[in-house]
């Protein structure tokens, strides 16, 4: 394994699982081990390359876990697979690193952790929008620099939110959480562009209307935008939460971006691809009015030429999902997937109520499987 050092526990363990990172919290680590698994995790604080990847995989190892930073190929599952491999969970909801059906062909089980990510990284989320509506990194630069001299009635002015626009880019969980948070929170009207229409979001907020005018509010607004140009037109502030692929790498471009208000927030939680980061660079040098929040970046963890500079951007080391509960439960579901592929059981049907296999006593299932159709996993009854 070079240089890297690995700790491995139960030496003697019936199944070897690599865990390329050491995860938040101690309970998935006894997890594996009260399964009796000798496992082995990685102390470098470095992405790994797919080839000390596959040295740690080595001759024999059942099963993996990884992370978002790592991409899991052909090869690597191919390597898997050879060592006598049965299961891969990624320690992330997102798998856009992950080659799905390469793992298939190889009879991998792929397995991540969602459900326990949507509150905290709405959350982040909401954090992000108004460090960079109100100017917040720069204010506490200008502290720490020891220029505050007094209260000026001009000193970073910033961006009044209630009551303006949130348009939201892929309402599923996460953007719906987020969303509700704006509304809720601050009256906020809200635009929402997604391949397929939230209804639940829609009735939701409607019964909040209905709350708002039994206090004598005024209502707010929340509809489906037909594409994405007229989401951008109307929102003051515009939040990615869509998955990456193809048809959303990119998804704000120059184009867009210049399609904006000029005064605009645009914050993104979701991948770093989904934002032209060059062409953002050059409108956020031409349009200083406008703000931007960000938690991933298209070169993770680079930045493009410029970006660090810029004064009316806040960037966070990817810390959406870092919140204690939500990184233990993460943990904690990578841990059951993995165990319970070992084990033999059966896939559990119930994305909605995924939060049970954080207690004890849970049911013999795993948590999450996201090829268990095409692999023939049985499914839970009951």
């Amino acid at each position: 394994m070079g240089s890297i050092t690995w700790k491995v526990l139960n030496p003697g363990g019936k199944w070897r699982v690599v865990v390329t990172k050491e995860l938040a919290g101690e309970s998935w680590l006894d997890i594996l081990l009260e399964a009796g698994c000798r496992v082995e995790v990685c102390d470098s604080k470095e992405i790994l390359a797919p080839g000390e990847i596959r040295d740690a995989i080595g001759e024999r190892c059942d099963a993996c876990i990884g992370q978002l930073t790592e991409k899991w190929d052909e090869a690597l599952f191919a390597c898997l697979e050879a060592a006598g491999g049965r299961a891969y969970s990624n320690y992330a909801v997102g798998y856009d690193n992950v080659d799905i059906d390469s793992a298939t062909r190889h009879g991998i089980a792929v397995g991540n952790t969602p459900g326990v990510l949507t509150e905290t990284t709405a959350e982040m989320a909401v954090a992000l929008t108004f460090a960079a509506a109100r100017r917040v990194a720069e204010g506490d630069r200008f502290m720490r620099s020891s220029d505050f001299s007094g209260w000026l009635p001009t000193l970073y002015l910033g961006k009044l939110l209630r009551w303006k626009t949130v348009g939201i880019i892929g309402a599923g969980r996460i953007g719906t959480a987020y969303g509700r948070m704006m509304v809720e929170g601050h009256r906020m009207n809200l635009v929402y562009h997604d391949l397929e229409r939230n209804q639940s979001l829609e009735d939701h907020l409607a019964g909040f209307n209905r709350f708002l005018e039994s206090q004598g509010e005024q209502p707010v607004t929340c509809r489906r935008a037909a594409n994405i140009e007229e989401l951008l037109r109307e929102a003051d502030v515009v939040s990615l939460h869509c998955s990456l692929d193809q048809s959303t790498r990119h998804i704000i471009d120059a184009t867009r971006l210049i399609q904006m208000k000029d005064d605009a927030v645009l914050v993104n939680t979701s991948r770093g691809p989904l934002i032209d980061e060059e062409a953002l660079v050059e409108h956020c040098r031409a349009h200083p009015l406008f703000r931007v929040g960000l938690d991933v970046y298209e070169d993770e963890p680079d930045m493009k030429p410029g970006l660090s500079e810029l004064e009316n951007v806040v960037i966070v080391p990817h810390l959406g999902s870092a919140s204690t509960w939500t990184r233990n439960a993460m943990a904690v579901l990578a841990a059951r997937n993995v165990v319970g592929v070992l084990l033999g059981y059966p896939a559990w049907p119930y994305p909605e109520k995924i939060a049970i296999f954080l207690e004890e006593g849970c049911p013999k299932a795993v948590p999450s499987i996201i090829n268990a159709e095409h692999l023939g996993t049985s499914i839970f009854q009951g």
